[in-house]
């Protein structure tokens, strides 16, 4: 593992090999800990970012130098994307047609409205990923038009899971916008009504995966997946609420590296990167548990660096790419990966300024958090980490040993790759 560190951080040279080490026992992202990211102490950027090429952020104040265009990807073709959504009004009719609850034609009526405004209307990063895992899984003869619908569907199941924590999410956190629109809560006022909504979407999960895969035999495993994977994200969705008080007040001594890292593994990564790919490998008749378990340590890697780009669009990302209105995590007090760094960094004046600003909704303080960011030059560490973090997953994609395909992950990693939204 060492090795591997030396090789992807040679640019680095300014780096002693002792901390090095250090990196190596507590997380394989860099620029997380604190020898790296000095309290009390601004490091200059020119020694901070040694023979790295400088990728400028796009809505920067500081800086009007025109930005290379971003590796943009989709996972699948524009027409299996067609095909993909062509499906989507089946799994409407499954869930609310088809002789179901025919008493309560209301409830119906109002789950089909559920499912089409919180569903489809997303990027649908996981569903595309499932899919376009499996195809490449499977053996050749029995990619059959049945079984690529029946990925579609379990595509679906995902992304419907998805959409179950997001609804969730937003209420907790009291956000106005998803995806460029009201957040479902927030439609007709529907307040807290909206949690049985999410619980609709979370039971039509289960419902699809017994009318279409009941059979199969992977159902057991795949049922089991399902939960385990809700229940880790309900963990971390724990860890992420309890970063604040009950006043809603950001609890700042939880404000570290490993705490950030924990929300993401368990809120994100695994139902994100993980659960798409683990979902196709049942569905392609993959039983080698050492398979899964390299498979889960580059897809969590993958989820780790998906949220920490999450979190820097929140702050400096275009609203018009992004669907987000001002920034939800600094407004919310959420412990993301800029407040951790920041706090690592700031001197006791600039932390007094971050405490008094952070987690307030008022746009005066919001841009005193995002000029705080400036300050500190997080948009430039932000470029580093996302350059390194780079190479570091593709070294670890390189050295897969298990006949899974190579190509599923670089595919992955680099649709996500200097992402804009």
């Amino acid at each position: 593992m060492l090795k591997l560190f030396r090789y992807v951080f040679a640019s680095v040279n300014q780096v002693s090999s002792t901390e090095i080490r250090r990196c190596v026992g507590t997380t394989s992202c860099f620029l997380q800990n604190d020898h790296f990211t000095p309290q009390n102490k601004v490091v200059p950027e020119a020694k901070r970012r040694p023979n790295i090429p400088r990728y400028p952020r796009t809505l920067s104040t500081l800086n009007s130098t025109t930005v290379p265009k971003p590796i943009v990807g989709t996972v699948l073709p524009k027409d299996e994307s067609r095909e993909f959504m062509a499906v989507f009004p089946d799994i409407v009719r499954d869930l609310t047609d088809a002789g179901r609850h025919t008493d309560i034609p209301e409830a119906n009526k109002w789950f089909a409205k559920v499912l089409q405004y919180n569903v489809p209307t997303g990027k649908k990063y996981r569903g595309f990923a499932l899919v376009y895992s499996y195809k490449k899984l499977v053996q050749p003869e029995k990619l059959t038009p049945e079984n690529l619908r029946l990925a579609y569907i379990m595509g679906w199941c995902v992304e419907m899971l998805q959409a179950h924590f997001l609804v969730e999410d937003d209420i907790i956190d009291q956000s106005e916008n998803r995806r460029g629109k009201p957040c479902w809560y927030k439609y007709n006022n529907l307040g807290l009504a909206a949690i049985n909504d999410g619980l609709l979407l979370e039971s039509g999960v289960y419902h699809l995966l017994r009318l279409y895969f009941r059979n199969m035999p992977y159902y057991l495993h795949t049922l089991e997946l399902f939960l385990q994977v809700t229940q880790k994200t309900i963990l971390g969705q724990h860890l992420d609420i309890h970063s604040t008080d009950l006043n809603g007040r950001p609890k700042f001594d939880k404000f570290t590296m490993d705490r950030y890292n924990s929300i993401v593994k368990y809120k994100t990564a695994f139902y994100s990167c993980y659960l798409p790919v683990a979902l196709a490998m049942q569905m392609a008749g993959f039983k080698d548990d050492e398979m899964y378990r390299q498979a889960k340590t580059i897809l969590l890697e993958m989820g780790h660096f998906f949220q920490v780009q999450d979190d820097y669009l929140d702050c400096f990302g275009e609203s018009e790419i992004t669907g987000k209105l001002g920034s939800k995590d600094i407004e919310a007090g959420k412990c993301s990966w800029l407040a951790v760094v920041a706090l690592q960094r700031v001197t006791p004046k600039q932390r007094a300024l971050f405490e008094q600003c952070y987690g307030y909704k008022d746009p005066v303080k919001v841009a005193a958090v995002k000029e705080l960011y400036e300050q500190l030059g997080l948009p430039a560490t932000y470029a580093t980490y996302e350059e390194e973090s780079y190479n570091l997953i593709s070294t670890q994609i390189q050295q897969i040993s298990r006949g899974l395909p190579h190509q599923i992950f670089f595919k992955f990693l680099d649709t996500i790759y200097r992402r804009e939204g």
